[in-house]
């Protein structure tokens, strides 16, 4: 390529090296997305499939897969938890989520009845009494919501009135909270028309969709492409003048 001037070993193992790796975060990011829509596909897949008897996923839920249920128990409808900050609340409003004692079981299992809106103040909103007696209670048993930066510590443990607020859900505080062991995941309820929940539960990957992987699966394959562009354009030959032999 007489256009090309020879580059140097340091220039091309350098655009190498960086075309190499901006590919591979590029193939990642690509991995990423398709791992994501596998976990929606599955997330929708089990909203229609027959529930299955709790005891059978109670302590080892399966990981590969969200497991529809049945159970049956008592609320404790004097301990409920309201999560501050979930994320379909554009309207404002809370999580509401209240212990369920199953049958002949010391365990408790984390009820989430749904989402209740808010009423246009800073106040929680009112909610419902809750149902006595024993509750035959269907939906999927799934991983709590993230915990992040709880800034000022554990919430629940300064609250002396119920229900209480948090804004992240942490079973291991919960279970302390409750002086009870707690089932590891918590029991989303099926929709139901006739709630004042709101029940339109869902994986959220909002923050990074498996769209927005392949947006980013398209940028590091553009700099890989640009590495190799600024290579050769600098290592092009410019075109001698007349005046020189």
């Amino acid at each position: 390529m007489k256009w090309l001037r020879r580059p140097s070993w340091f220039a091309l193992l350098l655009t190498v090296a960086g075309a190499l790796l901006f590919i591979r975060l590029g193939v990642w990011q690509l991995h990423r997305a398709d791992e994501k829509e596998q976990i929606l596909r599955r997330y929708a897949t089990a909203q229609t499939t027959a529930p299955r008897d709790f005891a059978a996923v109670a302590s080892n839920p399966p990981v590969d897969a969200f497991a529809r249920i049945r159970v049956h128990g008592q609320y404790l409808a004097d301990r409920l938890y309201l999560l501050d900050n979930p994320k379909h609340d554009q309207r404002g409003g809370v999580e509401v989520y209240a212990p369920l004692r199953l049958r002949n079981d010391a365990r408790l299992l984390l009820v989430d009845l749904g989402f209740l809106p808010g009423n246009g103040t800073d106040q929680a909103p009112q909610l419902p009494p809750l149902p006595t007696g024993e509750q035959e209670l269907q939906g999927l048993y799934v991983p709590a919501p993230g915990v992040g930066f709880e800034m000022g510590g554990n919430a629940l443990a300064r609250q002396t009135r119920w229900p209480k607020t948090t804004v992240y859900l942490d079973l291991p505080q919960v279970a302390a909270d409750l002086g009870a062991t707690l089932y590891p995941q918590v029991l989303l309820l099926d929709a139901d028309p006739s709630s004042i929940y709101v029940r339109e539960h869902t994986v959220d990957f909002s923050s990074m969709p498996p769209a927005r992987h392949r947006a980013y699966a398209f940028q590091w394959f553009t700099f890989a492409v640009a590495a190799v562009v600024i290579l050769l354009v600098l290592h092009r030959r410019r075109p001698s003048r007349p005046d020189q032999p």
